[in-house]
């Protein structure tokens, strides 16, 4: 029989959902938690999809390890612990076009797409569901441009590697993008917080009721 998981790459902890699914089995799970976390360490930090090959009658199993989710990926490359709440108004990260390629190629196998612009394209719809931005900008707008075979050169000769200099200015630009969030996030906050106060001194000022 099939178990499915998911798990943290290298650090997969005993837990209820794990002792419901094998305990009725018998399988001992600290071997399997051993094993799985042995099949999953090169993937330390990172979300991983494990199935489980179980012979109940011998109580023998196989670790099958699959490829990371794209959302866990990116989240690992850019070093961000989750995505956006709000994608629109909240951005958690600046990749920059060879990034998404090097994860595209990493990933071509599993995505089913028929070449890499497509992998490029799947991996950057990814990063606007997660608020990330591309080369500065908005990654819807990256779509558009890949359309426009504004990154042909890049895609086309696959470009995985950037540069140092290219770095620091992607990360220049996203902190001072960070620096305005979080000032848009602290006003919206101080607004919200006078306006509880001011409610509940309009509550206490109430006259009681008779």
């Amino acid at each position: 029989m099939q178990v499915k998981l998911l798990v943290d790459g290298g650090s997969m902890k005993p837990g209820p959902a794990l002792s419901q699914k094998l305990g009725p089995l018998g399988i001992p799970i600290n071997q399997v938690i051993q094993k799985v976390n042995e099949a999953t360490k090169a993937f330390n930090g990172i979300k991983v999809p494990v199935e489980l090959q179980i012979d109940a009658s011998t109580k023998e199993f196989d670790v099958n390890v699959f490829s990371p989710p794209v959302s866990e990926l990116l989240k690992k490359e850019l070093g961000i612990e989750k995505g956006s709440g709000d994608q629109k108004k909240i951005k958690v990260g600046n990749a920059s076009i060879e990034q998404i390629i090097s994860l595209a190629k990493t990933k071509f196998q599993n995505l089913l797409c028929k070449d890499i612009r497509s992998a490029v394209k799947t991996i950057v719809g990814t990063c606007v569901s997660l608020g990330v931005l591309i080369e500065s900008k908005p990654a819807a707008e990256i779509e558009k441009e890949i359309d426009e075979g504004k990154y042909d050169k890049e895609i086309n000769e696959e470009k995985t590697e950037t540069s140092e200099d290219k770095k620091q200015k992607l990360d220049e630009y996203f902190s001072e993008i960070k620096k305005e969030q979080d000032k848009i996030l602290q006003q919206e906050q101080a607004a919200k917080a006078s306006e509880e106060a001011a409610k509940a001194e309009v509550k206490t000022e109430a006259p009681a009721k008779k």
